[in-house]
């Protein structure tokens, strides 16, 4: 539907981050309910109707146990098969390679980096694995930059979405220093000038916006528990309130990220859908007359 000069989005993305299954559901950290809160967060983003594709970009698991990456498949798939729309699963620090591809890609266990290519009918949208195995930092290595420059040789005809874990982008927390990204300026070099025009990462368990090489980054919170960056930077913790996930839509000019909460009450019922019904039979004029002019 369009109200008004600017057209719908081409495609919309919705973007996850940072489940942290459990074998068994143990209390992550000893306190959260990673099924529960992944459930609560499924339910929000089932109401989404224009969705083209669920990308969560890591920290699938806790631990890498494979009990965990099939409870994560028997949640996620039945919601992405009602909705029609695939599912990009991206590698987090939280999780192990070998497991990961075999209980939950299907795929032969091995150390390889897990990356993907998905067309979306003219939408590029790349997954890199940035994690480092036995360890928590972040890092893409020449392999996988030399195979990323080989996708972006040639330009998707709406551009490409890239999808990691670990962000390219500053944290005011320090703590996150320790574990960021640490090939940073060889990406830049493989991404700036591309067709690149998002890059989605998690890890941080918080929302984040900012801009590398020039292009748009956005940071997904968890749907596990979030970090409450209202605290000075040296006590942020973690807290069970304040999950959400993102809208990413890419239009012809653009693509913005809208953080949605998933934590919801009972709307008003002024914008009906007769409303809108009787919106869409008014000339572009009247609308503006309707809805625009200040009423005395």
């Amino acid at each position: 539907m369009q109200f008004g000069h600017r057209a719908p989005a081409r495609r919309t993305l919705v973007h996850i981050s940072d489940t942290h299954l459990i074998a068994g559901n143990r209390p992550l950290s000893g306190s959260f309910d990673p099924i529960a809160n992944l459930e609560a967060m499924l339910a929000r983003i089932e109401q989404i109707r224009d969705a083209d594709a669920l990308v969560i970009t890591g920290d699938l698991t806790d631990l890498g146990e494979p009990e965990a990456y099939l409870d994560l498949k028997r949640l996620v798939e039945p919601v992405a098969q009602r909705m029609g729309t695939p599912v990009v699963w991206v590698a987090g620090n939280h999780d192990e390679r070998p497991e990961m591809r075999h209980h939950l890609l299907g795929e032969e266990a091995s150390q390889d980096p897990i990356r993907s290519t998905l067309d979306l009918d003219g939408l590029r949208l790349i997954a890199l694995d940035s994690t480092v195995p036995g360890w928590h930092h972040g890092e893409i290595g020449e392999e996988q930059l030399a195979w990323l420059a080989e996708q972006l040789r040639t330009p998707a005809p709406l551009g490409t979405v890239l999808a990691l874990h670990h962000p390219p982008l500053p944290s005011h927390v320090p703590m996150f220093d320790i574990l960021d990204l640490k090939d940073q300026p060889a990406l830049a070099d493989v991404v700036r000038g591309s067709d690149v025009r998002a890059i989605l990462a998690g890890h941080l368990h918080y929302s984040m916006h900012g801009s590398f090489a020039g292009i748009p980054t956005h940071v997904a919170a968890a749907s596990c528990y979030t970090m409450d960056v209202a605290r000075p930077a040296l006590e942020v913790n973690g807290m069970d309130a304040g999950q959400s996930f993102h809208l990413i839509h890419v239009y012809d000019d653009q693509v913005t990220s809208t953080v949605v909460p998933v934590a919801s009450a009972d709307p008003s019922d002024f914008f009906t859908p007769e409303w809108y019904a009787r919106l869409e039979e008014m000339t572009p004029e009247a609308r503006l007359e309707y809805f625009s002019k200040k009423r005395a």
